[in-house]
């Protein structure tokens, strides 16, 4: 099992519309093809809070929750999901002509064991699931360069 995939983009805007964008995590199933609805629990994102997430993948719908371990404005955020121990993060980094996105999704202590058999059985594997995730990385992050650019 990968324990880390990861993408990258740069971006034509400051940090500051990068941020205003990857911390509307309302707004994530706009991004990403997964993801298609995050509610974000008691307000504004921060350190701590809460999401409820409904995720699609063909025929399959399921939700999971999530909780915000990062949140340091105009650098990084990041999420571990509840049901799988995966964190997602994005982090920001100024360049001379605007901002570096990455992306990441980490397991650090491996995914639980309905995961890895749901990757197996539905998934098509761990090597068709990660190559799907970083796919759909780099879909996101041009969707969020799209937003963040216009």
């Amino acid at each position: 099992m990968s324990t880390s995939l990861s993408a990258t983009i740069d971006v034509q805007a400051p940090p500051a519309a990068v941020w205003a964008v990857v911390s509307d995590l309302k707004r994530m199933g706009e991004w990403s093809p997964q993801c298609k609805k995050m509610a974000v629990l008691g307000g504004e994102p921060k350190l701590g809070t809460r999401t409820i997430n409904l995720n699609k993948r063909g025929p399959l719908v399921w939700p999971t929750s999530a909780k915000v371990v990062r949140f340091e404005p105009e650098r990084r955020l990041a999420f571990r999901v509840t049901e799988n121990h995966t964190i997602w993060s994005y982090e920001l980094e100024p360049t001379e002509t605007g901002t570096r996105v990455t992306e990441r999704r980490e397991a650090p202590g491996g995914t639980t064991a309905v995961s890895n058999l749901l990757i197996r059985v539905a998934f098509g594997g761990q090597r068709n699931f990660d190559g799907e995730l970083e796919r759909g990385m780099n879909a996101t992050l041009a969707k969020i360069k799209a937003a963040a650019e216009s």
